[in-house]
């Protein structure tokens, strides 16, 4: 199940600005991710699934590599996603079977501007197999989904992936039941949403 899109940009605010303009919804902060040196906003597809746009945390700089390849972006770019299995463990052992290593499993949280701790587990590997095509896997275990707090919404029209080896992406994908099917092309993904104010194009 889609968990969530992740937009990364080297500059936070100038990508939110240019998704409010194009959308007419403004993303709502999410937080900050300690020791991470980044921060994001965020917007709701429906209940479960929302876009994450993550960047720099420019008041608590780190010395680490930021998470996305985030330092040597210039501009923005979606570069990732997260899908949401039953069982996370079992979801790494498919993708182990289907020539995929999706790295640790590793325990995150942040706090969200009113204060509500969210705890979450995700896989974590970089580079990103396939160009990030293959998703991350995350489980939120008894927090809150982000999706579901009352987020502002936006319709997610179109959501699609190609790669110059599709076949093989294609067959881990269907290894993770994850519902996207690549094409060939160069490594890319791409999203269009759909707000009051218009439409916008994510790659």
């Amino acid at each position: 199940m889609l968990d969530h899109l992740v937009l990364a940009t080297d500059d936070l605010e100038r990508s939110v600005r240019e998704f409010a303009v194009a959308t007419g919804v403004e993303p709502a902060e999410g937080g900050r991710h300690e020791g991470r040196g980044t921060r994001n906003y965020l917007v709701a597809f429906g209940p479960t699934s929302y876009l994450e746009i993550i960047g720099p945390d420019l008041e608590r700089p780190v010395e680490r590599a930021m998470p996305f390849g985030i330092d040597g972006l210039q501009g923005s770019r979606l570069v990732t996603w997260a899908v949401r299995p039953v069982d996370i463990e079992a979801g790494v052992a498919a993708a182990r079977e289907a020539g995929v290593d999706l790295g640790a499993i590793e325990a995150m949280s942040r706090r969200t501007p009113t204060g509500e701790l969210l705890s979450w587990r995700l896989t974590w590997t970089y580079p990103a197999p396939y160009d990030g095509i293959v998703p991350f896997l995350i489980d939120w275990g008894t927090s809150s989904h982000p999706a579901g707090s009352g987020l502002p919404s936006v319709e997610l029209v179109d959501f699609g992936a190609t790669h110059p080896r599709p076949g093989e992406v294609n067959a881990v994908l269907e290894a993770l039941h994850a519902d996207l099917r690549v094409a060939a092309g160069e490594p890319g993904l791409l999203a269009t949403v759909a707000g009051p104010g218009g439409t916008y194009s994510l790659r």
